[in-house]
């Protein structure tokens, strides 16, 4: 068993890109920047970050020695439309649930990879548990980590999603990818609410992102209403301005990935008195089931309170 005959195998499957990245015996500068991360509270309350398992991929899985990288590109060239009154949804929610999409074939290439030989160990994470996945994809020379800290492609951009096998073979390794974003700082320039605090760090505090589909508080603060532009789950801004995507993004194969039909331009009205019976409906097998109703009706109210301030309450009720 050798490195290229499992990225055949990865890329008959269906897989975009693949690539192997080593385990190493010392930890990589890696940990220590999350650590660092981790300290300024850029995490907000998204506590699993602080697993002390993302710090030693070896306390995912004792024995491992290799880590099978894997992409997919989701991008589709569906535009949306430019009126006050649509809600934007990140393009990673449009389609399929990702997560179901990379796990199918995950567990194919993990099914193939132990039948390959005796006491052959594998074990797949699509965004499922506590791995650094970009960090391991540029380490396996997938794409390199951007000042907006998405990862980019020269073939796709950053429209990827990531997954990886962990194993105990030691397969050869690929060279780890350099970094290409240069002295562009569109990312920075562009997020409106600052979040992207230096080159390659993200407060999640100020993510319009993170607030859209991980912050379950009841109401959205100030800072964040006043800049959300549409943006009801996620935010792709980042991304649209990024010199890889404009010129590399291509059109996915995959049908998974292919809009619902309403999902690339709801109106802020409808997503604001969503039933539940209608989210069913609208977001069937979708990553966005992760946003509750409430969170919905949160979202689009605070961007149709944002686009008409005459209509906010006043302070004294």
């Amino acid at each position: 068993m050798n490195a290229e005959q499992v990225k055949q195998k990865a890329l008959q499957l269906g897989f975009h890109k693949v690539g192997i990245a080593p385990v190493e015996s010392v930890a990589p500068p890696s940990t220590t920047a999350l650590q660092a991360w981790l300290a300024r509270g850029y995490q907000a309350d998204m506590d699993w970050m602080a697993n002390p398992k993302r710090q030693d991929i070896r306390r995912v899985m004792p024995g491992v020695q290799s880590l099978i990288c894997v992409a997919l590109n989701y991008y589709t060239p569906h535009t949306r439309p430019s009126g006050k009154e649509y809600a934007k949804i990140a393009r990673y929610g449009w389609g399929r649930d990702y997560h179901k999409v990379l796990e199918k074939k995950l567990k194919a290439l993990s099914a193939w990879l132990e039948v390959q030989g005796e006491g052959i160990q594998a074990r797949y994470y699509a965004d499922t548990g506590p791995v650094q996945d970009k960090v391991w994809a540029q380490r396996a020379g997938i794409g390199w980590i951007g000042k907006h800290s998405n990862l980019i492609s020269r073939d796709y951009g950053s429209w990827i999603f990531l997954g990886e096998v962990l194993t105990n073979l030691a397969l050869e390794p690929d060279q780890p990818h350099t970094e290409h974003c240069g002295t562009c700082t569109r990312c920075l320039d562009a997020c409106p609410t600052n979040a992207i605090v230096d080159p390659f760090v993200v407060d999640a505090n100020r993510c319009i992102a993170y607030h859209t589909i991980e912050n379950r508080a009841e109401t959205l603060p100030d800072a964040i209403t006043s800049h959300l532009q549409g943006w009801v789950a996620g935010c792709d801004i980042c991304q649209d301005v990024c010199p890889w995507n404009q010129r590399f993004a291509q059109a996915t194969d995959l049908e998974d990935f292919q809009p619902y039909p309403e999902n690339v331009a709801p109106t802020l009205a409808q997503l604001a008195e969503l039933s539940e019976q209608e989210r069913d409906r609208r977001f069937p097998a979708s990553a966005l089931r992760r946003i509750r109703l409430s969170m919905w009706h949160r979202n689009a109210r605070a961007n149709l309170q944002g686009a008409q301030p005459n209509d906010l309450p006043s302070e004294g009720g």
